[in-house]
């Protein structure tokens, strides 16, 4: 990783800053790349607080060697070369190791070296504030904190952070035993980062850990953070008003060596006059109250984690709640970490952790129960098992994004996929600085991404073709847009008369309207249309006409949709849609403006296509007679191959059908079965699947003739698609799309394709998940394994291949 470390100590110093030192020479061994900002001098107990006003100005700080034992800064007869050296120019010498130092807070430490240092090292994967020269544990301590002042500055700036305090019991602070508190810092630093958390729960982490013999003998344990509270009385003591000049104490006020009453009584005569006495106050924390309150809570916080010896982990979003509370009471269990420049074997290390776990799993005590979960975060990988492909996983539906999850950990090979960070309002294009290159390990890393349309990074795709593979095609109108499909088919069938699209999607009428009063206009061309409008004009009885449905180009769940005989019924549904008045469209009056019943609103009134009405449907009695459509979810692979998932569902209008007359044009409740316009998805039995509908009323045999029917068609269409409108759609070889593609079956059983979707609406399965769960099962295993594993996908049930093209595109 590239780990950007800050804290509120300032740089290395014996009285201040021990152990900064320690922890980034140990993140190095560790392999990570280390940029360090800090505070050139103590910012303790500044929260996440920027001095407005002020220009901020650095320092360039340039460490001891490597070679130098970083952990020695603790004792004040260390040779002064030992410290390092400060310069108010930066270093001239490529390779010189330099830290920023700024006389700011930790806060602004954290914006400056996130966006105006470093950038030649690539972006930052994660920032550590600390580690603190004490303990941060309880609210007194955290509300206060400039460790965790940076932590939530780089949780605002969307990234994960992880704020790191030492707790000390003594100031003989042992060389060996700050040694093992930075090697344990870095093992929960990667065991946090290898499993946190994708659905945004956890913002940062504020981890403590206690200075202590034994402390790789001790356990890691989530905890919440204790709400506590100063007793009675000031946090100041008053001192002489005559007396200027600020005093800096840092060691008193950390081992809080003197009481605040004596301390008060000590302070100096005070000098007295006027309404008032002139005083001055000096900072003086009563830390008996933390403990007080610590001891009083009992076992289970952070504070009594700390108190006895553990490290703990407190899970915190940036805005002052707990997250992640199910953790609460859990273990984190460490594995080995691998060997130190500073001595320790990975053998030994491995050895350490084993008898940890063993005594922490058999012993059972009042601060441990048995009904402790225990949760188990694997240290960070060696980099030859690094995992080969990155993942952002965010379809965006709450019904369909666990499926998807589910079937991805099912299907691909344990640690074959890295999640990547996807926060729900993520959308590359409008918020650059978490566009997916900011968010790779490095350049060449292999790339998954299964996200909403809007949030796909279409331009890292097509110039990483090789390591990209991307869950949508970037063109796709040419079958997802009504009018442009019915041009596809119509482009198809001039040099492919005997397609089989011929006999199953019927002939359109494609169109553009304005203005309602301009419709005769937009039909001119319209001849099939206009003469059936013109034959239906003559005939008195509205049974022998022929019936038109309307569908607006660019709308769906059925929005729009009408059904029509003459033009004098087709100018009204037009004259509907259109507002009195430009003051009523714009409050939304009429059917023209946007808070319509229907959802059709003023911007789909352009393009439209008119379709003869297909009647008689075919009408199941055991279904109250009933219209129905077939939902088929279809896979399009590459450049490409076309799938269709055999469990295929039927989608029943809310009432029995009746031939469009004796229902009246607006009554569509008998004509429409998108379950959409239905409510909630518990449709009752309106959602079945295909193969269990009544034998009695379709018999096996008939379902299997209508199966191999949309096969073909489904084939048939996407080619179509591929080959005659590849302006309008462009299959990647890197991508892959899924789809709902709807059929109408008619009284005779031929089948009519309606429509194709791309991202379908799953939660119109209703109640039925198991059908997604497979048919996404079939995606991550004929689209998904091969790029992971670089295996073909085995045979999951139901996923019919039913055409390959060849479209030559190669990467």
């Amino acid at each position: 990783m590239h780990i950007l470390v800050t804290n509120d100590d300032g740089p290395p110093s014996p009285h201040s800053s021990p152990y900064v030192h320690s922890l980034v020479r140990t993140l190095q061994d560790y392999g990570h790349t280390v940029s360090v900002c800090l505070p050139h001098t103590q910012r303790s107990w500044i929260g996440k607080a920027h001095m407005i006003g002020q220009t901020v100005k650095p320092l360039y700080y340039r460490p001891p060697p490597l070679s130098e034992p970083a952990a020695g800064l603790v004792h004040e007869d260390e040779r002064k070369d030992s410290h390092g050296t400060t310069h108010t120019r930066p270093s001239s010498v490529p390779g010189t190791e330099e830290w920023i130092l700024v006389d700011g807070t930790p806060a602004s430490c954290v914006q400056i070296g996130l966006y105006h240092f470093f950038q030649d090292r690539g972006p930052v994967d994660l920032v550590v504030s600390g580690p603190n020269y004490g303990r941060n544990s309880t609210a007194v301590f955290a509300l206060s904190s400039g460790t965790l002042g940076g932590a939530l500055e780089a949780a605002v700036c969307k990234r994960r952070a992880v704020a790191l305090s030492y707790a000390f019991f003594t100031r003989n602070h042992d060389t060996e035993i700050i040694l093992k508190a930075s090697r344990q810092s870095v093992r929960v630093i990667e065991a946090l980062w290898k499993q946190w958390p994708e659905d945004g729960s956890v913002d940062l982490y504020s981890v403590n850990v206690p200075l202590v013999e034994g402390l790789e003998g001790g356990r890691v344990l989530w905890t919440g953070m204790l709400q506590n509270y100063w007793g009675e009385g000031s946090c100041f003591t008053e001192v002489d008003g005559s007396v200027d000049g600020e005093v800096e104490d840092e060691e008193r006020i950390r081992e809080a060596e003197k009481s605040p009453e004596k301390e008060g009584e000590e302070g100096g005569m005070l000098v007295k006059g006027g309404v008032h006495t002139h005083k001055h106050f000096k900072w003086s924390p009563r830390f008996t109250d933390v403990y007080k309150s610590v001891d009083e809570a009992g076992p289970g916080n952070d504070g009594w984690a700390v108190k006895e010896g553990h490290t703990s982990i407190t899970p915190l979003k940036a805005n002052f709640f707990q997250a992640a509370t199910h953790l609460h009471g859990g273990e984190l269990q460490l594995g080995p970490s691998r060997s130190s420049i500073f001595g320790v074997t990975a053998a030994n290390e491995q050895e350490s952790t084993n008898n940890t776990k063993t005594e922490a799993e058999s012993t059972k005590t009042e601060d441990a129960p048995a009904t402790t979960t225990t949760t188990t975060l694997p240290i960070h990988p060696p980099e030859d098992a690094k995992p080969p492909v990155y993942a952002l996983v965010n379809y965006g539906d709450t019904y369909v994004q666990p499926l998807i999850t589910s079937a991805l950990s099912s299907l691909l090979p344990e640690g074959s996929l890295t999640y990547l960070p996807t926060p729900s309002t993520w959308d590359a294009n409008t918020n650059p600085d978490i566009s997916l290159p900011s968010l790779l390990p490095f350049p060449e890393a292999k790339v998954l991404q299964i996200m909403p349309y809007e949030s796909l990074d279409f331009d890292y795709i097509s110039s990483h073709p090789a390591t990209s593979l991307v869950n949508s095609y970037m063109i796709r109108k040419a079958l997802i847009r009504k009018h442009y499909l019915a041009k596809t088919v119509e482009n198809y069938l001039v040099k492919n008369p005997d397609s089989v699209l011929k006999d199953h999607v019927r002939r359109s009428e494609a169109f553009e309207v304005d203005f309602a009063e301009f419709l005769d206009d937009a039909l001119v061309e319209a001849w099939d249309l206009n003469e059936s409008m013109e034959r239906n004009a003559e005939k008195e009885e509205e049974e022998e006409r022929e019936w038109w449905i309307l569908k607006p180009g660019m709308s769906d769940r059925g929005q729009g949709i009408r059904l029509f005989s003459t033009m004098e019924e087709l100018q009204g549904i037009f004259d509907g849609w259109e507002p009195e008045s430009d003051d009523e469209g714009e409050e939304g009056g009429g059917e023209g403006g946007e808070e319509e019943g229907d959802g059709i609103m003023t911007s789909h009134l352009r393009h439209f296509i008119a379709q003869p009405y297909i009647h008689p449907p075919l009408l199941l009695p055991s279904m109250g007679n009933r219209k129905f459509h077939l939902r088929v979810y279809a896979l399009t692979v590459g450049a490409m191959r076309v799938y269709v998932y055999r469990d295929v569902l039927a989608l029943f209008a809310s009432k029995g059908y009746s031939f469009p007359p004796e229902m009246g044009v607006e009554g569509l409740e008998g004509h429409l079965t998108n379950t959409c316009l239905q409510g909630e998805p518990e449709y009752n039995d309106s959602v079945r699947r295909f193969w269990d509908l009544s034998a009695d009323d379709l018999p096996d045999g008939q379902k299997e003739r209508i199966w191999e029917q949309v096969r073909s068609v489904t084939g048939e269409v996407f080619e179509a698609a591929a080959r005659e409108m590849m302006v309008h759609f462009q299959p990647l070889e890197q991508g892959f799309e899924v789809w709902g593609v709807d059929f109408l079956v008619d009284g005779k059983e031929n089948v009519w394709l309606l429509e194709v979707n791309s991202f379908p609406d799953f939660k119109q399965t209703g109640r039925l998940t198991g059908v997604v769960e497979g048919f996404w099962r079939g995606v991550v295993d004929r689209a998904v394994r091969p790029f992971v594993t670089g295996k073909e996908g085995e045979e999951v049930k139901g996923m019919e291949l039913v055409r390959e093209v060849d479209l030559g595109r190669r990467f």
